[in-house]
């Protein structure tokens, strides 16, 4: 048509553009291009093998649209035998894709977000179980409090145990100081250690809502069963545990020699995630506005009486305190990992938290003095397993039981309190001496041991000689000489 235009004859104009003359005219009479002459698809080259049964599978798919194409097909193979083959299953694939794209329900729609400079900052917590880390050989199960910038991306996080509002607090602190500012808004999901209740008028708990004044943040929470709008922590949570799988694979193990090295570890990654946003972290730091003063207690302050069993209940579990504050009433301030006790404006204890709910610990420390004058009281005392420091004691005691049943407890006690006293770790090497030997075990006995003792020995090194694979290798080729001889008869 190009040639045709610049005044050529037809015959040339087929030539040049390496086509019939006959076709040439064809399309010249139509003034159209051959793509604007093509007819669409839309027939049919072969029987549809469903047209009889698809108006039922339409019906089961309006009433459930969770049911996939390869269920369908099973359940026809079923009720008509011998009408569809295996091969076929594509084809109804086809037409109940088709269907959903026409007639189906609406799919969920994405919104893409502007994200500004210095405004959002979204938070989560993560389980890390996955990854395997163990601390000197033994599981490290724990949480990471997640924190995200949406506009650079930037992130930090904080290692914990439990998704509780201490741990929130701790976390979202060290993040804010970390950055060196505070942004305009947060985001979590719903957490129940931040977010009230459904009925409740307060959108915010009064803990978390005094946290967001303290720092000038304006917080928001997520809608119900809606996690992609905190999609920007949520993508970072799957890229973090990527990340930090590819590092431990890097360095050969995931075994650390402490917390803290582990702490280290993750801290060099999240330095190493953030080195490429660099350009608009410094957008970012630019808007944030000033940090306060200081920071907010990461705690909860409970006023609690210490009942007569020498225990408080915290948070639905059960402490042991000195049996001094029986009837005292002392101040708890509940950390995200352990307790402190405070009386008389002094803080007297530091007590691991426990993890959970209907849990217990017991300190024999705190009640020892009066069990040994009450020693009827041990054989059913609620917590008794607690009374027990290490494996030696335990053994210890069944001993005592097994040959002085109705002295054991009082002998048993009087060896906890010279515990309590002196040295446990001395009383214990005196325990594991006299059941090594297979002697009887007593007060003045165990005595006897510790007076003699000027230091604890170190623990026995147990090495283990390597195996000489060549004993096997012997036993091999012997039995390669042996033959088997068989007679016949």
């Amino acid at each position: 048509m190009e040639i045709l235009g610049k005044g050529k004859r037809l015959a040339v104009s087929a030539a040049m553009a390496d086509m019939d003359e006959k076709t040439a005219r064809k399309y010249r009479g139509l003034g159209k291009l051959p793509s604007e002459i093509k007819v669409d698809y839309t027939w049919k080259t072969r029987k549809d093998p469903f047209a009889e049964v698809w108006e039922e599978v339409k019906g089961k798919l309006k009433i459930n649209h969770g049911l996939e194409a390869k269920t369908l097909f099973e359940d026809l193979q079923r009720r008509y035998p011998g009408n569809f083959a295996d091969g076929q299953l594509r084809t109804l694939q086809r037409r109940v894709k088709g269907w959903r794209a026409l007639e189906g329900s609406p799919k969920e729609v994405f919104f893409p977000q502007v994200h500004r400079p210095g405004e959002l900052c979204q938070s989560d917590f993560t389980g890390m179980k996955t990854l395997g880390v163990t601390i000197l050989g033994k599981p490290f199960d724990h949480l990471v409090y997640h924190f995200v910038l949406t506009y650079s991306n930037w992130e930090t996080g904080t290692i914990c145990f439990s998704e509780s509002f201490e741990s929130l607090s701790e976390g979202l602190q060290n993040a804010l100081w970390e950055l060196g500012g505070v942004p305009g808004r947060h985001r979590t999901d719903r957490l129940s250690a931040a977010v009230q209740k459904p009925n409740n008028p307060e959108e915010f708990t009064q803990r978390y809502r005094a946290l967001l004044s303290h720092y000038g943040l304006q917080g928001h929470k997520t809608q119900p069963e809606s996690p992609n709008e905190n999609g920007d922590v949520e993508q970072r949570h799957y890229r973090l545990k990527k990340a930090l799988e590819q590092s431990l694979m890097l360095r050969g193990s995931c075994d650390f020699s402490s917390r803290q090295n582990y702490a280290v570890f993750l801290t060099k990654l999240f330095t190493q995630l953030n080195a490429g946003r660099r350009d608009r972290f410094k957008e970012e730091v630019g808007v944030l506005r000033r940090l306060p003063r200081m920071r907010l207690d990461s705690c909860k302050r409970l006023r609690v009486r210490v009942g007569p069993s020498s225990t408080i209940r915290v948070n639905h579990n059960v402490y042991s305190v000195d049996s001094r504050l029986i009837r005292e009433n002392i101040e708890v301030r509940v950390y995200g990992e352990h307790l402190e006790v405070w009386y008389a404006q002094q803080c007297i204890e530091k007590i691991p938290r426990l993890r959970g709910e209907g849990k217990h610990r017991i300190q024999y420390r705190h009640i020892i003095d009066w069990l040994v004058r009450k020693p009827g009281a041990f054989e059913n005392y609620r917590y008794r397993e607690e009374l027990f420091p290490t494996h030696r004691f335990r053994m210890a005691y069944d001993w005592l039981k097994g040959r002085h049943p109705s002295r054991s407890a009082k002998e048993y006690l009087g060896i906890l309190h010279l515990a309590a006293r002196q040295n446990e770790a001395s009383v214990d090497y005196a325990l594991r001496t006299l059941i090594a030997n297979e002697q009887p075990i007593s007060i003045g006995a165990v005595e006897a041991i510790m007076g003699s003792l000027e230091q604890i020995p170190s623990p026995t090194q147990v090495s283990i000689a390597e195996v000489d694979l060549g004993a096997y290798d012997a036993l091999l080729s012997i039995r390669e000489e042996v033959r088997p001889c068989y007679q016949i008869s």
